[in-house]
């Protein structure tokens, strides 16, 4: 796969002495703001790295990678392994080259990227010739920039698989917005370790137990996709990274049509990593609860909660919030009850994921209380709607059309959901069953039809005709809908509500996903 580096205009590097110096205050500031405890962690990580590091050649020409995607969690992780670089150097003079990767989708507010400067100016990166910040995005790397412009393709992209996967899943969460963007973080890993000579450590905080049961679940959905690789090439972190590229060209056939050859391309897995890459766990020397190292992420780091970038068990990603408004809008557009109880659903969904995760009872507080009294809930639909428009260019109309799902089937739900959103269209529903059933292109009046479908839906017609020769899941979240489900199923990310279809209708039980 071919890939883009876009190079930028960055500070000029300081002397040999001020790095030396800039190095001794970051260290000395790494000391204070962690606690003891965290320094001893940092203390027993440092030799077994050194000892892998030194297998592998001499440590100034080693280099050791972080994959850094906004959050409280990878922020720490930066900052601990910016700790072992300097005590390293300390001890023994010489140490490892930093490189520090952020893969970017469109959901990744603002307010993400400032995080992620603050942490590399206390951190001292940018200013530390060892030390390289790199963003992804899709097959572009490029010098990490807080004022990067979004990528066009980026949105379009994410937009367009955020969309036919919600019409396929009735808008459950995960599915929608997690499937695709898994494989596109999957591929940046890649991307990243392959650049520029490539890296020969990879951090983690997955414990080695994570990494098996990763790894063997990886190769089994393969399996049962029909598409896991053979012999060498499923050996180490090549295979699993080719196994996930199999498993994205199936997931991608079965989304997009085995016929879209460009959209499945742009959408591989990278897997041409060196033939030394090792993987180096912290899991079992640190701690990551973030109310343990809450002063060195908040003071000393400067993240920040932002309302927008930290939504639910996401710190780093607005789309649980995203995930939140869809169900209310499911509840008040397709069930007939109201926006807020599709809310509320979600939001005790969203705070289980949350103690689950083990997050400190303040972040769990804070995100309940934006969904709690007068005018609380007017104002989280109106942020997601803007949201949804900023970051991904949906409607609020599309995300109604979305939950309805009315094109899968041959198109089986249209008259319910042409009925209750579109009843001037109610005597054109057989000639739109028709229209995506056809694989004719359509003239006049038909041409006129598509494009109000294309309208509302906010998918070109092709798409909507692939919608319509496949199946949907039912509202109960019971049977399987292809491989769309297949990647869900291992999720732990999901539970079953009690809810009800209609206003006055019986207690139902329900599969509902997120983040």
């Amino acid at each position: 796969m071919s890939t883009q580096t876009t190079e930028t205009t960055g500070p000029g590097r300081p002397a040999p002495q001020d790095v030396a110096e800039l190095r001794r205050t970051t260290l000395e500031e790494l000391r204070h703001w962690m606690s003891s405890g965290h320094w001893d962690e940092v203390e027993r990580c440092v030799p077994k790295l050194r000892a892998q590091l030194e297998e592998l050649g001499p440590l100034p020409e080693r280099v050791v990678m972080v994959a850094y995607g906004g959050g409280k969690d990878s922020a720490y992780t930066t900052a601990f392994v910016r700790a072992m670089q300097l005590r390293l150097l300390e001890e023994a003079g010489e140490t490892f080259r930093l490189r520090v990767v952020t893969m970017r989708h469109a959901g990744m507010p603002v307010a993400v990227m400032h995080n992620i400067d603050r942490t590399y100016a206390a951190l001292r990166l940018e200013a530390d010739p060892d030390c390289e910040q790199l963003l992804v995005d899709g097959d572009e790397i490029s010098p990490f920039h807080v004022d990067l412009p979004q990528r066009d393709h980026v949105v379009a992209r994410n937009r367009l698989d955020i969309l036919v996967t919600g019409h396929r899943t009735l808008g459950d969460g995960r599915p929608t917005f997690c499937n695709a963007c898994n494989l596109s973080a999957a591929h940046a890993f890649g991307l990243g370790a392959s650049h520029d000579g490539g890296v020969d450590v990879i951090i983690t905080g997955d414990s080695p137990y994570e990494q098996r049961t990763y790894l063997v679940w990886i190769h089994r959905l393969a399996e049962r996709m029909g598409v896991a690789p053979e012999g060498q090439d499923r050996a180490g972190f090549r295979g699993v990274l080719k196994a996930t590229d199999n498993i994205g060209r199936a997931y991608f056939s079965d989304i997009y049509g085995a016929g879209a050859k460009n959209l499945i391309h742009e959408r591989r897995v990278h897997h041409d990593t060196p033939d030394q890459l090792r993987f180096f766990s912290i899991y079992d020397d640190t701690a990551y609860a973030s109310g343990d190292h809450w002063d060195l992420l908040t003071d000393f780091l400067g993240f920040r909660f932002d309302e927008l970038a930290f939504s639910f068990s996401e710190s780093d990603c607005g789309n649980p919030a995203l995930m939140a408004h869809i169900r209310g809008l499911k509840c008040e557009r397709v069930y007939g009850r109201s926006y807020e109880e599709g809310l509320d659903e979600y939001v005790k969904f969203g705070k289980q994921l949350m103690r689950k995760k083990e997050f400190p009872d303040q972040l769990i507080e804070l995100i309940g209380s934006r969904y709690e009294g007068e005018g609380a809930v007017e104002r989280m639909r109106a942020a997601m709607d803007t949201y949804a428009q900023d970051c991904f260019e949906i409607t609020e109309e599309q995300l109604v059309c979305m939950v309805h799902s009315p094109f899968t089937d041959g198109g089986a739900g249209l008259a319910g959901y042409v009925k209750a959103e579109r009843p001037e269209l109610l005597e054109r529903v057989e000639a739109m069953v028709a229209l995506l059933t056809s694989d004719a292109e359509p003239a006049g009046e038909e041409a006129d039809l598509a494009a109000e479908l294309e309208r509302f839906s906010g998918l070109p017609l092709a798409q909507l005709r692939v919608l319509a020769a496949r199946t949907t899941r039912s509202m109960t979240g019971m049977g399987q809908s292809g491989v769309v489900d297949l990647i869900l199923d291992g999720d732990p990310h999901k539970q079953r509500i009690a809810t009800r279809h209609t206003p006055d209708g019986p207690v139902v039980d329900e599969l509902i996903s997120g983040r």
